[in-house]
C-alpha cells in the first residue's frame, strides 16, 4: 500500500509561484509512476505532470509546459510540483497520484483511472 499526503496549496496572485509537495509512505516493489492531477468543480480530473521514478521521464500537459516542473526527493520520498507564472485558470484542487508500472521502462499512464493511489488534494487558488 502507498499513502500520499499533499501540502503546499495556497491562495496567490496571478504571476506568483507555489511549490506543492506530496509525501509518500508505504512500500511497493515495482517501478512506480507518480503524477499530479487537478480538478475544478464540474469538470473531469486532468493530468498536469507525471514522472516515472526509475527512468526519470516526465510528462507535462500543454497548458503548464514551461511553467510547472515536477521533481522528486528520493531520500524524503517526496514528490514536488513547482508552479511558476501562475494563471487564474490554474485554480483547482491538486491531487498527487501514484501507480505501479508494468516494467522498469514503461511510460506513465495519463488517465486518472489508471492510478491506484491518491492523496486527499490541496487547493490552489490564483486571483487576478
Amino acid at each position: 500500500q502507498v499513502r500520499l499526503v499533499e501540502s503546499g496549496g495556497a491562495s496567490v496572485q496571478a504571476g506568483g509561484s507555489l511549490r506543492l509537495s506530496c509525501a509518500a509512505s508505504g512500500v511497493i516493489y515495482r517501478p512506480l509512476c507518480m503524477a499530479w492531477f487537478r480538478q475544478i468543480p464540474g469538470k473531469e480530473r486532468e493530468g498536469v505532470a507525471s514522472m516515472a521514478t526509475f527512468t526519470g521521464d516526465t510528462y507535462y500537459a500543454d497548458s503548464v509546459k514551461g511553467r510547472f516542473t515536477i521533481s522528486k526527493d528520493n531520500a524524503k520520498k517526496t514528490l514536488f510540483l513547482q508552479m511558476n507564472s501562475l494563471k487564474v485558470e490554474d485554480t483547482a484542487l491538486y491531487y498527487c497520484a501514484a501507480t505501479a508500472l508494468g516494467n522498469w521502462y514503461s511510460s506513465c499512464p495519463t488517465k486518472p483511472g489508471d492510478y491506484a493511489y491518491w492523496g486527499q488534494g490541496t487547493q490552489v487558488t490564483v486571483s487576478s
